[in-house]
């Protein structure tokens, strides 16, 4: 935590409000086992879900690495899913930079240089994820080109037009959509890629939703309908180009997480919002214009 009045200063810069500095303090303290228990697999640690079908034979075999089988596979699924966004960000060359906005331990951006070869700056409110994912770059040798900073990603300090692609993984609902597609819209060059992943709420249900308030308790987050998102993007000169409904294929994953040692109690809200309707999973890549 800081200690000089020239650290607090800068700190106040990046936490302006005081719902900012709890959001930093709960990930700054945060040891969740799934995130760090999945992240070990292989040292990429994600703070996202994952989609697609899980391989039900980890439920089966020795019941003593039982266990472990499962951490692997919902691994392998929230990997899956950062994939399935990376693909949506167009043409990268190793000329470009992307940011990852919310960028938590770092899983992500990690993979967007193994894949583009580009440069990517993560940023993120908490200190500790900072921290956390720069060692990781490190360690993978990769420091030069994905760089993780103490940022605010409603003023980011970038310069204008200085991004060819940016995303949200699971990050928009703890801020202001208009206030952060204008800043979005201002680090895209002219033709940039925004890839957003978020749950939201349906408009007709979601807002009478008992799951969907408890996700929103859960997380201390402000889950936005759908359609607040379409209203900022064409408020900020984002035209979206492909909406993808990902709820069906984010199912199987609560379901193998509700029945592994790191399920957190969450579960049981995530499933009956999405299949009663009242909870979207999307994704929405979007150009700026």
């Amino acid at each position: 935590m800081p200690t000089t009045e020239t650290e607090i200063a800068a700190m106040d810069d990046v936490l302006r409000t005081d719902y900012q500095k709890s959001v930093a303090e709960y990930w700054n303290t945060e040891k969740d086992p799934v995130n760090l228990r999945l992240g070990d697999v292989d040292g990429l640690y994600h703070h996202h879900y994952g989609i697609g079908d899980f391989d039900p034979s980890v439920l089966e075999g020795p019941a003593d690495t039982r266990d472990q089988r499962v951490i692997e596979e919902l691994h392998r699924l929230e990997t899956a899913q950062a994939d399935v966004l990376l693909d949506h960000l167009g043409a990268i060359s190793p000329a470009h930079r992307l940011m990852d906005a919310g960028s938590g331990r770092g899983g992500t951006s990690i993979m967007a240089n193994a894949r583009f070869g580009c440069h990517v700056d993560g940023v993120t409110i908490s200190e500790a994820q900072v921290g956390f994912a720069n060692d990781q770059a490190a360690r993978r040798g990769v420091a030069d080109h994905v760089r993780f900073h103490f940022r605010n990603m409603l003023d980011t300090g970038f310069g204008t037009g200085s991004r060819r692609g940016i995303w949200t993984n699971e990050t928009t609902m703890y801020v202001d959509l208009f206030e952060l597609y204008a800043e979005f819209s201002r680090l895209l060059e002219y033709g940039g890629r925004y890839v957003c992943v978020t749950g939201c709420s349906n408009d007709v249900t979601g807002m009478r939703s008992k799951a969907v308030s408890r996700i929103d308790e859960h997380y201390t987050c402000n889950i936005h309908p759908r359609s607040e998102y379409f209203k900022a993007m064409a408020a900020n000169n984002l035209v979206p180009i492909n909406v993808v409904d990902l709820t069906s294929a984010t199912i199987p994953y609560w379901e193998l997480r509700a029945k592994s040692s790191v399920a957190t109690g969450i579960e049981e809200a995530f499933l009956t919002a999405y299949k009663e309707g009242s909870f979207h999973y999307l994704l929405i890549a979007a150009d700026r214009i």
